[in-house]
């Protein structure tokens, strides 16, 4: 079942890298729009003391949740629901690193955990119910802990 879920992980990467990139993780606030628009999603704006969160309800139940930092810069993204987002579109820029570490550890079993000094990310589950978070250390407001990017 490890094998499946590892395999059925490294085929969506494959499969997101030839899908068009929308900025999102590290690009601007309207990004988010975007987003929205391609994932033909509903969207709910909520403010934090330090950063906005932009949460995008598509029809299939997936919910994306978007940290926007004050500067306007998508610092983090939480993604869970019965379907696996476009990690291309959801990570922008920061795709190709991602992809790179996880082809890096192939034969690793169970959930995807990267953490590099320019990306983090924690992945797992299985069908029907997928979750997941990223975020560039760097690009943190001030005064935000990571284990707010929930």
């Amino acid at each position: 079942m490890r094998v499946r879920a590892l395999s059925g992980a490294l085929a969506m990467v494959v499969a997101a890298s030839s899908a068009p990139a929308l900025a999102a993780l590290g690009g601007t606030a309207a990004s988010v729009e975007s987003d929205r628009i391609s994932m033909k999603a509903a969207r709910r704006s909520t403010s934090a003391p330090n950063y906005t969160v932009q949460d995008l309800q598509t029809s299939d139940g997936t919910l994306i949740r978007e940290y926007v930092s004050p500067a306007g810069k998508v610092f983090g993204v939480v993604w869970r629901g019965p379907q696996m987002p476009d990690l291309r579109q959801l990570f922008g820029d920061y795709f190709i690193p991602f992809r790179d570490a996880v082809t890096a550890r192939r034969s690793e079993r169970g959930p995807v955990r990267i953490v590099q000094p320019g990306l983090v990310v924690h992945s797992a589950g299985h069908m029907r119910a997928f979750y997941g978070r990223a975020y560039v250390p760097d690009l943190l407001p001030q005064g935000v802990n990571p284990d707010e990017i929930k």
